[in-house]
């Protein structure tokens, strides 16, 4: 039973609430906006904006302290810094100094500032003291009618702490004040949309990010007791707008920009100086509204939920990585052509996680899929081939003795016997050599090596003639394995395990279908098997060498075409066959010919697997041996009841006739009698040879020599030709040596030498040639005698096959003779021939493969 008891799909719905999920989660933390400073900090890094021409800074940095003394300096200082800067044609002079408090130079410095006439001072909203409210700080009362015009001096840090930006107008509820790079713009005041506020809120407009030109310093700056010990410059100073402000340490406000981790902090007076250039170059940034983010989040979050669930992983990375690219290019192309600030850290969130979670679901998914396989392939049927090195020693011996029958075992582990039977642990021979049989005479040793057991097995088997190949076979079983058990480590992820579990079931199931192909490749029918159409699906070695037809154009081939095509027939039909088989779901069983070749192909229905239909596996069956059997079963009847009942019921009728007068035996009569049972001996002998030929397998061959076989049959037929005077003249000196059965090979050459002098004249001569040809042995007899006729070669050496021309002269023959040296030749893989014609003797070769000198 499967323990994944919910189910997991990588749907839309499932991936999209997922990535909703994690998305709020993500919102709920600083990491969206932490994101959005970091790609503004990198863009802004990546690219500083220009200076503008007409900015400069008056900075009162730490030489100036050191040469006017400790702060603050009297007012009328700052007069004679304005009318330096009036004279060196200062356009606009902006001063980051609070003027609050009133002082007695004030009226000095308002007299400064009316000659110039283009002077501005800060506002600063802060509370007077811990105990009032909010209010707005102005410079002192003289002061504030002789400036030109008012801006306020803040600047807002963001959530981590880095000043970025800051609001354009800034006040309470009665007037916001502009910047003070704005006020140096010629931007004035307004009033808010404040309506119903309490005159001590603080109210904040229009926030702008300011592209900063680079880290403190970047623009022009001098020092502020330079510029007033020296001569008015106007080269430096004339027409342009001068910002005056603090830049010593411990002295005016300091703040970290985006430049910070490159140089020092930024003094509040460089920092209001790029408001003003930014602004002079139309360049502030402004923040794109907080719900174009969140649209923006929720678009690509439903495009992903629709995409990635169709396609492939690696595509689902590539299509994760094209968002995030998609989403950054966005952001920056907003930021450098429209001066547009989009927040993209919540849409990037989607891609981001988008991937790891569609893998998850998936890996989820393909863990429920291994899951519900394994269980599967668990209740399967198994079909599993255990290593001879895996079985126990005493299975093994079991099996040995139903294979075998050895007339003796002994099975010891270590010095103790677990099974024995005429063999004791006396016989084992010395120093065997782990996993290697050896074989002395009949019994055959082996020493095994099982853990931390050692283990003796020695057979004695039937001394026959199959002793060597059932040696070779022993040779081939692999009992022990050589190589070291490797120690499977389990995966410590459950997903790891399932696929290591599934690599071994699939490894299983590749070993069961390889074993269940070679077993229908092997199988000594022809297989076929179709689909409910009577389409060939699958089709074994056999199919294709019969038919002739290539295994690629059998798969897919109609059954009934196919044997249409090689054996069209009418009644009935092959499609009414075929189609009743599938149609009635019964069996036929059908006569087939293919080439001359008889064939018996049996179709019966099967059920298709996760289906309702059937399909058809045929069964066809060679049985071309089988008829042949029964021909030569018919012939032999014939034959027994001709030419063996004929000699017999002429011995019966010659017995009889002597019976009625048995003193009246002439000797004509006893040697009449005496062919007559010749005859049917060598009848009946003829037959035996013709049977035990038949029979011959190579388990009865061994080591013989050719020329003494030869030798051998000449003498055994030198008698026979010595009545008619025909000489018998063997050539050849050289031994050559067969694997075969020598009985039967003497038998075959006397058959030939036989008949060479029975149609052989008197007198006449007949030639043994034994020669090497190559790799094989040769033998050839040629006689003077009649020769045989065109016509009757084909079918020389039929069986009961006789010559016309012999039984017109006489000669009676059995016709099994030929047949026998033909079947003899065959099952030594040997080759017959014979060249003849009527009235020029004949001539017979036997070509036989030398034995192998290596075997």
């Amino acid at each position: 039973m499967t323990r994944d008891w919910l189910p997991i799909r990588t749907t839309p719905w499932t991936l999209g609430l997922a990535l909703l999920l994690i998305f709020l989660l993500a919102e709920m933390t600083a990491l969206p906006q932490r994101v959005d400073y970091w790609l503004l900090d990198s863009a802004m890094l990546a690219s500083p904006t220009d200076v503008s021409p007409d900015v400069v800074i008056v900075a009162i940095d730490d030489l100036s302290l050191a040469r006017h003394g400790r702060w603050p300096w009297p007012r009328e200082t700052h007069a004679a810094l304005i009318r330096k800067l009036h004279q060196a044609g200062a356009d606009t002079i902006v001063f980051d100094i609070l003027f609050s408090e009133p002082s007695p130079d004030d009226t000095e410095l308002k007299r400064a500032m009316q000659e110039h006439g283009k002077v501005i001072l800060p506002v600063h909203i802060s509370p007077p003291n811990s105990h009032l409210l909010l209010s707005e700080q102005f410079p002192a009362g003289d002061l504030i009618t002789a400036a030109s015009g008012l801006g306020h001096a803040h600047v807002e840090l963001d959530h981590d702490g880095i000043a970025r930006g800051l609001y354009l107008f800034n006040g309470m509820t009665r007037q916001l004040w502009p910047a003070l790079g704005l006020t140096a713009s010629g931007v004035s005041s307004r009033q808010p949309d404040s309506q119903g506020l309490p005159p001590f809120v603080n109210v904040r407009e229009d926030y702008r990010i300011v592209p900063l030109a680079g880290g403190a310093g970047t623009l022009p700056t001098y020092s502020y007791s330079d510029v007033l010990n020296a001569p008015p410059v106007s080269e430096v100073f004339g027409g342009k707008t001068v910002f005056v402000g603090a830049t010593a340490a411990g002295l005016g406000d300091i703040l970290p920009t985006p430049f910070s981790g490159f140089s020092r902090p930024m003094s509040g007076v460089e920092f209001h100086a790029n408001v003003f250039s930014a602004n002079q170059q139309g360049i502030l940034i402004t923040p794109a509204s907080e719900w174009a983010g969140i649209a923006l989040a929720i678009i690509a979050l439903v495009t992903l939920a629709m995409l990635l669930p169709w396609l492939r992983p690696t595509r689902t990375l590539f299509a994760c990585l094209a968002a995030c690219a998609a989403l950054t290019g966005l952001c920056i192309s907003m930021l450098t052509t429209f001066h547009i600030w989009l927040p993209v850290a919540h849409a990037l969130i989607i891609p981001l996680f988008a991937f790891p979670i569609a893998s998850g679901l998936r890996l989820a998914m393909t863990n429920q899929f291994l899951n519900r396989q394994l269980d599967e392939l668990a209740r399967s049927p198994r079909v599993t081939l255990p290593k001879l090195s895996k079985r126990p020693l005493t299975q093994l011996l079991e099996q040995f003795q139903s294979l075998l029958q050895p007339e003796g075992w002994l099975l010891m582990e270590n010095d103790s016997t677990l099974a024995a039977h005429n063999l004791e642990p006396a016989d084992v021979p010395d120093n065997l050599v782990p996993g290697l049989w050896r074989n002395e005479g009949n019994r055959s040793w082996i020493h095994l090596n099982r853990g931390n057991a050692c283990y003796t097995l020695g057979l004695t088997l039937p001394n026959d003639l199959s002793r060597e190949a059932t040696h070779r076979y022993l040779r081939r079983l692999k009992l022990a394995s050589f190589a070291p058990t490797e120690q499977l480590l389990r995966p410590s992820e459950n997903i790891s395990a399932r696929i290591e579990r599934v690599k071994v079931a699939t490894e299983r199931l590749n070993h069961m279908q390889e074993f269940i192909r070679r077993s229908f490749e092997r199988m000594p029918d022809g297989i076929i098997v179709t689909d409910e159409l009577g389409i060939i699906r699958f089709a074994n070695g056999h199919i294709e060498k019969w038919f002739g037809e290539p295994m690629p154009s059998l798969e897919g081939l109609p059954l009934t075409r196919l044997l249409e095509g090689h054996d069209p027939r009418e009644t009935p039909p092959w499609h009414e066959t075929v189609s009743e088989t599938l149609t009635l779901l019964q069996s036929r069983t059908v006569d087939l010919n293919i080439r001359d070749k008889d064939f018996l192909i049996h179709f019966a229905p099967f059920a298709l697997p996760d289906s309702i239909e059937y399909g058809i596996i045929a069964n066809i069956s060679d049985i071309s041996e089988l008829r042949k059997q029964q021909r030569q079963h018919r012939e032999a009847i014939d034959f027994i009841s001709h030419d063996v009942r004929s000699p017999l019921v002429s011995q019966l009728a010659l017995i009889e006739q002597l019976k009625r007068d048995p003193s009246h035996i002439d000797q004509s009569q006893l040697e009449q009698l005496g062919r007559l049972a010749r005859r049917s001996y060598h009848l009946a002998e003829e037959f035996v040879q013709l049977a035990r030929a038949e029979q011959l397998t190579e388990t009865r061959f061994y080591e013989c020599e050719f020329l003494a076989i030869v030798e051998n049959a000449r003498d055994s037929v030198s008698e026979q030709a010595l009545e008619k005077h025909i000489s018998l003249q063997l050539q050849g000196t050289e031994d050559l040596w067969l694997r075969g059965n020598a009985e039967l090979l003497e038998r075959a050459v006397i058959n030939l030498l036989t008949n060479a002098v029975q149609y052989s004249p008197r007198g006449s001569a007949v030639s043994l040639q034994v020669f090497p040809a190559g790799h094989q042995a040769c033998l050839t007899i040629a006689d003077e005698g009649l020769g045989i006729a065109p016509e009757e070669l084909p079918y020389l050496f039929d069986r009961y096959r006789r010559q016309k021309s012999s039984e017109l002269a006489g000669i009676h023959g059995t016709g099994l003779g030929l047949s026998f040296v033909k079947t003899v030749i065959e099952k030594h893989r040997g080759e017959i021939y014979v060249v003849s014609a009527p009235g020029e003797g004949s001539s017979f070769t036997l070509k036989l493969p030398i034995a192998d000198p290596m075997s």
